[in-house]
């Protein structure tokens, strides 16, 4: 497992051997479970305090499973979740609530994500009166800083969610997120369904709010650009596997497993006149109900070897700080 930057310290998130499969299941009356869509696949990783650990592949390779097992939207076949090393599908009660405060998200889509029947207001206000006892002259206040540490005047707390453009929308969305002072915020494509436009601004707005409230983000994103910029490090999935993990610059520079790379290859280059590696990948991926034996990219690979499709390689360290799942290394 590729540890934190934080050398020495605890990470605040460890995730271990992370694992969720989806039973498949035929008929109407009488049902039964014909195999498993193997989602997550024994996934581990940390994240630690003020750091940004970003999360890339194809859309089906398990991202948003893996963010919704550390939500508590979704319980895990097998391993665990922990924060401050304990289990957070083992909690219940107060110290569930307390979880619940320190553990927020923002989702994709912010035409979706906000009630439209509820003022501004009362959706920030959700998280301090569910999870906190705070009085209302306390939620008036906070709901005035969050909004202002977003970027928005105290007047749109009287609005509703359509008398606010898509990116003021997901300001919003942010203050939410902020109004219970989490330690980390799940970031779920937060800027995909945006203008390019306003894409900068809300990247710099994460990165801003990270320095100033000591925020942890998991960052969920196909786009790699995004990724880079705002996100420490980085890990790889494919198929509910980590196939490489590095820091972000680390990676970018010199992508090691060949699915890495053809997924640089295949995004536009900030530079169209620098030198790039073109490759190529054959055939479909592969279906998460019966995945390919050993290494699950294999029949992809144009780097296949025979011992691929028999022995599953282990993620391990190929350079410092650089951890990748291929028999190449």
């Amino acid at each position: 497992m590729l540890e934190s930057r934080a050398i020495g310290a605890e990470p605040l998130i460890r995730v271990e051997n992370l694992t969720k499969h989806f039973p498949v299941t035929r008929g109407l009356l009488f049902t039964r479970t014909t195999g498993q869509v193997k989602a997550v696949d024994g996934v581990s990783f940390t994240i630690g305090r003020q750091e940004t650990l970003g999360l890339v592949g194809e859309s089906g390779c398990g991202k948003t499973t893996t963010s919704r097992l550390l939500l508590r939207l979704e319980r895990p076949t097998a391993g665990r979740v922990l924060l401050d090393g304990r289990d957070v599908h083992a909690l219940t009660g107060a110290d569930l609530s307390a979880y619940h405060t320190r553990v927020q998200a923002v989702f994709q889509d912010p035409w979706s994500s906000l009630n439209p029947r509820l003022r501004i207001r009362d959706t920030i206000a959700e998280a301090l009166v569910v999870n906190r006892r705070v009085s209302r002259a306390g939620r008036l206040e906070r709901i005035e800083e969050v909004l202002h540490q977003v970027g928005l005047s105290p007047g749109a707390a009287s609005r509703y969610p359509h008398e606010f453009s898509g990116g003021q929308r997901q300001r919003i969305a942010l203050a939410s997120a902020l109004a219970s002072f989490p330690e980390l915020i799940v970031l779920d494509e937060p800027v995909s369904a945006l203008d390019v436009s306003i894409r900068a601004q809300i990247m710099n707005l994460l990165k801003d709010l990270q320095a100033q409230q000591q925020l942890s983000y998991l960052l969920v994103a196909h786009n790699l650009a995004t990724v880079r910029y705002i996100a420490h490090r980085t890990a790889v999935m494919y198929l509910g596997r980590i196939v490489e993990h590095a820091g972000t610059e680390s990676l970018y520079r010199s992508p090691l497993h060949p699915y890495t790379k053809a997924l640089f290859a295949a995004s536009l280059p900030a530079d169209p006149d620098a030198p790039r590696e073109d490759l190529i990948l054959s055939g479909e991926v592969p279906s998460p109900i019966d995945p390919p034996s050993g290494c699950h990219f294999h029949p992809r690979c144009p780097f296949a070897m025979a011992q691929c499709s028999r022995v599953d390689p282990e993620l391990k360290a190929a350079a410092p700080d650089h951890m990748v799942a291929c028999h190449l290394y």
